[in-house]
C-alpha cells in the first residue's frame, strides 16, 4: 500500500522528528494543533517519522475513520527532510523516491520546460 501513491490525493510529511509511539489521536493532534491541517480530510495521507529512519506511520482517514499505517524497512533506511519542524506537501513522484529511500530533492533530476509562446 504504501510503496505507490495512487489514490491518494495529497500526501504531506512532517519533517524533522516525530514521536512515533503516538497513536492515531496523537498523530491527528499534531496535524491539528502544530500544522493547521484537517486530519479528516478523504485521501490525504500523512506520513511520520522517528529517529529511526528504517520505520515511519501513516495517517489516513478513509470517511468511516482513520488507519494508521507502520512500515518498517528490514534493510535501508527512508531519506526523511530533518531540517525543518513543519508539515510539507510532496508530489507523487517524490513519494515515489522517498518510498525507494531516495531524497525528495532530487538535485540532479531533470527539470521539465515550459517555452513561452510567443505571438
Amino acid at each position: 500500500m504504501l510503496n505507490n501513491a495512487s489514490g491518494f490525493e495529497k500526501i504531506y510529511i512532517a519533517c524533522g522528528y516525530s514521536d512515533l509511539r503516538k497513536g492515531i489521536d496523537g498523530l491527528a493532534s499534531i496535524i491539528q494543533q502544530e500544522f493547521k491541517l484537517d486530519p479528516f480530510n478523504s485521501g490525504t495521507l500523512f506520513l511520520f517519522c522517528g529517529r529511526k529512519t528504517d520505520r515511519i506511520k501513516g495517517l489516513l482517514w478513509e470517511g468511516d475513520g482513520f488507519l494508521l499505517l507502520y512500515k518498517r524497512l528490514e534493510t535501508g533506511k527512508f531519506q526523511w527532510p530533518r531540517n525543518e519542524s513543519e508539515v510539507k506537501s510532496i508530489s507523487s513522484q517524490q513519494f515515489k523516491w522517498l518510498m525507494e529511500g531516495l531524497a525528495i530533492e532530487q538535485k540532479k533530476a531533470i527539470k521539465s520546460y515550459k517555452p513561452q509562446r510567443v505571438l
